[in-house]
């Protein structure tokens, strides 16, 4: 991809709605950073979106579902999207689950332990990445990487320490 069509296709701004809620310093920090990473490296278009980015993107939650309020560089609005996150609550929790375990295995687990542990934190990261590029196919067109760092943004809005 050349580097007009990349610098279109890319976030610049993730805002959390006020509806998100705050949390404790360290939780904000882990949000700041999460936000940080997506807005550093990521592909990020609205599927059928003619006017091109790049993107400003403002998550909120309403009920249970996270909304994806999408808008030009300039503030213009594109699209809104709804996502359920039903999808998400068993991978969210088996994901937490595990990186207890990581974080608990790191001060007395052996180095091989660890890494078993850390292989399935992975892989949930990467199902949980991947339920949201299923569920937001056809809505936004994002690579894998920028779909993980979603989730870890997703996963961050849950985490209540």
């Amino acid at each position: 991809m050349h580097d007009l069509a990349r610098h279109r296709s890319r976030l610049i701004d993730v805002e959390l709605d006020e509806s998100i809620g705050r949390s404790t310093p360290d939780i904000e920090h882990e949000r700041a950073v999460a936000i940080f990473d997506l807005i550093e490296e990521n592909s990020f278009q609205p599927a059928n979106d003619e006017g091109g980015g790049p993107y400003k993107l403002k998550l909120s939650l309403i009920d249970s579902k996270l909304v994806f309020a999408i808008a030009r560089e300039g503030g213009e609005s594109v699209t809104t999207h709804i996502l359920s996150l039903t999808p998400f609550r068993r991978i969210v929790k088996d994901y937490f689950m595990i990186c207890e375990s990581y974080y608990a295995a790191i001060r007395t687990a052996s180095p091989s332990q660890i890494e078993a542990i850390d292989m399935g934190r992975r892989g949930l990261h990467n199902e949980g990445s991947q339920t949201l590029r299923d569920r937001l196919a056809g809505k936004i067109d994002m690579d894998f990487n920028t779909a993980r760092r979603v989730f870890t943004l997703v996963c961050v809005l849950h985490w209540r320490g």
